[in-house]
Protein backbone atom coordinates (compact mmCIF):
# COMPACT_ATOMS: atom_id res chain seq x y z
CA UNK A 1 0.00 0.00 0.00
CA UNK A 2 1.73 3.18 -1.21
CA UNK A 3 0.32 6.00 0.86
CA UNK A 4 0.62 9.55 -0.51
CA UNK A 5 1.55 12.54 1.64
CA UNK A 6 -0.37 15.74 1.07
CA UNK A 7 2.82 17.54 2.12
CA UNK A 8 6.34 16.48 3.06
CA UNK A 9 6.27 18.93 5.97
CA UNK A 10 5.86 16.70 9.03
CA UNK A 11 5.16 19.73 11.20
CA UNK A 12 1.94 20.26 9.27
CA UNK A 13 0.77 16.92 10.66
CA UNK A 14 1.44 18.12 14.21
CA UNK A 15 -0.66 21.29 14.20
CA UNK A 16 -3.75 21.99 16.26
CA UNK A 17 -6.90 23.54 14.81
CA UNK A 18 -10.49 24.28 15.71
CA UNK A 19 -11.34 20.61 15.14
CA UNK A 20 -8.06 19.00 16.21
CA UNK A 21 -8.19 21.14 19.31
CA UNK A 22 -5.42 19.87 21.54
CA UNK A 23 -4.97 23.42 22.77
CA UNK A 24 -7.81 22.37 25.09
CA UNK A 25 -6.22 21.30 28.37
CA UNK A 26 -8.32 18.13 28.67
CA UNK A 27 -6.78 16.72 25.49
CA UNK A 28 -3.18 17.39 26.54
CA UNK A 29 -3.78 16.11 30.04
CA UNK A 30 -5.39 12.90 28.82
CA UNK A 31 -2.56 12.26 26.36
CA UNK A 32 0.03 12.65 29.11
CA UNK A 33 -1.95 10.55 31.57
CA UNK A 34 -2.48 7.53 29.33
CA UNK A 35 1.14 7.48 28.15
CA UNK A 36 2.79 8.20 31.49
CA UNK A 37 6.04 6.31 31.87
CA UNK A 38 6.14 5.15 28.24
CA UNK A 39 9.23 6.24 26.31
CA UNK A 40 9.03 4.15 23.13
CA UNK A 41 7.17 5.96 20.34
CA UNK A 42 5.66 2.73 19.05
CA UNK A 43 4.16 1.95 22.46
CA UNK A 44 2.92 5.51 22.87
CA UNK A 45 1.06 5.30 19.56
CA UNK A 46 -0.29 1.84 20.37
CA UNK A 47 -1.53 2.98 23.79
CA UNK A 48 -3.26 6.09 22.46
CA UNK A 49 -4.81 4.11 19.61
CA UNK A 50 -6.22 1.50 21.97
CA UNK A 51 -7.62 4.23 24.20
CA UNK A 52 -9.58 5.84 21.36
CA UNK A 53 -10.61 2.54 19.80
CA UNK A 54 -11.75 0.91 23.04
CA UNK A 55 -12.64 3.69 25.49
CA UNK A 56 -14.45 6.08 23.15
CA UNK A 57 -17.64 4.47 21.88
CA UNK A 58 -18.84 4.57 18.30
CA UNK A 59 -22.10 6.49 18.54
CA UNK A 60 -24.00 4.07 16.33
CA UNK A 61 -22.90 1.06 18.37
CA UNK A 62 -24.32 2.52 21.57
CA UNK A 63 -27.37 4.19 19.98
CA UNK A 64 -25.86 7.50 21.00
CA UNK A 65 -27.82 10.70 20.72
CA UNK A 66 -25.04 13.30 20.73
CA UNK A 67 -23.11 14.26 17.59
CA UNK A 68 -19.47 15.09 18.30
CA UNK A 69 -16.99 16.66 15.90
CA UNK A 70 -14.14 18.38 17.70
CA UNK A 71 -11.59 16.14 19.40
CA UNK A 72 -12.46 17.69 22.76
CA UNK A 73 -16.16 16.91 22.22
CA UNK A 74 -15.45 13.25 21.47
CA UNK A 75 -13.34 13.06 24.62
CA UNK A 76 -15.92 14.86 26.77
CA UNK A 77 -18.87 12.75 25.62
CA UNK A 78 -16.80 9.57 25.22
CA UNK A 79 -18.37 8.89 21.84
CA UNK A 80 -18.35 9.79 18.17
CA UNK A 81 -18.63 8.23 14.76
CA UNK A 82 -15.49 7.33 12.81
CA UNK A 83 -14.70 10.93 11.84
CA UNK A 84 -14.86 12.28 15.37
CA UNK A 85 -12.83 9.37 16.73
CA UNK A 86 -10.19 10.04 14.07
CA UNK A 87 -10.15 13.70 15.13
CA UNK A 88 -9.55 12.67 18.73
CA UNK A 89 -6.80 10.19 17.88
CA UNK A 90 -5.04 12.86 15.83
CA UNK A 91 -5.37 15.46 18.58
CA UNK A 92 -3.99 13.18 21.29
CA UNK A 93 -1.04 12.07 19.18
CA UNK A 94 -0.30 15.52 17.78
CA UNK A 95 -0.29 16.93 21.30
CA UNK A 96 2.56 14.50 21.97
CA UNK A 97 4.43 15.69 18.89
CA UNK A 98 3.60 12.66 16.76
CA UNK A 99 2.68 13.43 13.12
CA UNK A 100 -0.84 12.20 12.41
CA UNK A 101 -3.01 12.63 9.34
CA UNK A 102 -6.42 11.67 8.03
CA UNK A 103 -7.32 8.94 5.56
CA UNK A 104 -10.59 7.92 3.98
CA UNK A 105 -12.22 4.97 2.30
CA UNK A 106 -15.38 5.03 0.20
CA UNK A 107 -17.57 2.21 1.47
CA UNK A 108 -21.07 0.91 0.93
CA UNK A 109 -22.99 2.08 3.99
CA UNK A 110 -25.50 -0.75 3.98
CA UNK A 111 -25.36 -3.68 1.60
CA UNK A 112 -29.15 -4.04 1.48
CA UNK A 113 -31.08 -1.01 2.61
CA UNK A 114 -28.84 1.90 1.67
CA UNK A 115 -26.47 0.80 -1.08
CA UNK A 116 -24.60 4.06 -1.59
CA UNK A 117 -20.96 4.97 -1.03
CA UNK A 118 -20.00 7.09 1.96
CA UNK A 119 -16.69 8.17 3.44
CA UNK A 120 -15.21 6.17 6.29
CA UNK A 121 -12.59 8.05 8.30
CA UNK A 122 -9.38 6.73 9.82
CA UNK A 123 -5.84 7.93 10.51
CA UNK A 124 -2.27 7.61 9.34
CA UNK A 125 0.50 7.97 11.90
CA UNK A 126 4.23 8.49 11.39
CA UNK A 127 6.42 6.21 13.48
CA UNK A 128 9.77 7.95 13.82
CA UNK A 129 11.64 4.86 15.04
CA UNK A 130 10.56 2.96 11.93
CA UNK A 131 10.66 5.93 9.53
CA UNK A 132 7.27 4.76 8.36
CA UNK A 133 3.66 5.86 8.03
CA UNK A 134 0.95 3.35 8.97
CA UNK A 135 -2.83 3.57 8.84
CA UNK A 136 -4.86 2.92 11.96
CA UNK A 137 -8.62 2.61 12.28
CA UNK A 138 -9.98 3.56 15.70
CA UNK A 139 -13.63 3.07 14.72
CA UNK A 140 -14.13 0.53 17.49
CA UNK A 141 -14.50 -3.22 17.27
CA UNK A 142 -17.76 -5.15 17.37
CA UNK A 143 -19.10 -8.38 15.95
CA UNK A 144 -17.87 -8.59 12.38
CA UNK A 145 -15.61 -5.54 12.67
CA UNK A 146 -12.06 -5.98 13.96
CA UNK A 147 -9.26 -3.43 13.63
CA UNK A 148 -5.89 -3.90 15.29
CA UNK A 149 -2.62 -2.04 15.75
CA UNK A 150 -0.10 -3.38 13.26
CA UNK A 151 3.09 -1.99 11.76
CA UNK A 152 3.46 -4.82 9.23
CA UNK A 153 0.10 -5.75 7.74
CA UNK A 154 -2.85 -3.36 7.88
CA UNK A 155 -5.71 -4.56 10.04
CA UNK A 156 -8.40 -1.98 9.41
CA UNK A 157 -12.06 -2.17 10.36
CA UNK A 158 -13.19 -2.64 6.78
CA UNK A 159 -11.69 -4.26 3.71
CA UNK A 160 -12.43 -2.38 0.52
CA UNK A 161 -14.56 -4.43 -1.85
CA UNK A 162 -13.78 -3.10 -5.29
CA UNK A 163 -16.42 -5.34 -6.84
CA UNK A 164 -19.04 -3.21 -5.05
CA UNK A 165 -17.42 0.02 -6.21
CA UNK A 166 -15.71 0.70 -2.89
CA UNK A 167 -12.47 2.68 -3.08
CA UNK A 168 -9.28 3.39 -1.15
CA UNK A 169 -8.08 6.98 -0.94
CA UNK A 170 -4.34 6.68 -0.40
CA UNK A 171 -3.80 10.34 0.45
CA UNK A 172 -2.73 11.25 3.99
CA UNK A 173 -4.51 14.55 4.54
CA UNK A 174 -3.28 17.23 6.92
CA UNK A 175 -6.81 18.38 7.76
CA UNK A 176 -10.05 16.46 8.22
CA UNK A 177 -12.49 16.20 5.35
CA UNK A 178 -14.42 19.45 4.91
CA UNK A 179 -17.53 17.51 3.96
CA UNK A 180 -17.26 15.25 7.01
CA UNK A 181 -16.88 18.24 9.32
CA UNK A 182 -19.88 19.91 7.67
CA UNK A 183 -22.02 16.80 8.17
CA UNK A 184 -21.02 16.57 11.82
CA UNK A 185 -21.57 20.22 12.63
CA UNK A 186 -24.89 20.51 10.78
CA UNK A 187 -26.56 17.38 12.17
CA UNK A 188 -28.57 17.63 15.36
CA UNK A 189 -28.91 13.87 15.88
CA UNK A 190 -26.94 10.77 14.97
CA UNK A 191 -29.88 9.61 12.88
CA UNK A 192 -29.81 12.85 10.90
CA UNK A 193 -26.04 12.54 10.53
CA UNK A 194 -26.28 9.03 9.10
CA UNK A 195 -28.69 10.27 6.46
CA UNK A 196 -26.20 12.93 5.35
CA UNK A 197 -22.84 11.17 5.38
CA UNK A 198 -20.61 12.53 2.62
CA UNK A 199 -19.31 10.55 -0.34
CA UNK A 200 -16.39 12.88 -1.10
CA UNK A 201 -13.57 14.35 0.96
Amino acid sequence: MNLILETDDLDAYRKSSDIIDYQVAAIRERAVRITEGIQDDLEIIRTVYHFVRDEIAHSVDIQGTVVTCKASEALEHRQGICYAKAHLLAALLRSLGIPTGFCYQKLVLDDEDKPWLVLHGLNAVYIESLKKWIRLDARGNKAGVTAEFSTVEEKLAFEVRTELGEQEDLMIYVRPSTNAVHALTHSKTVEELLAHLPAEV
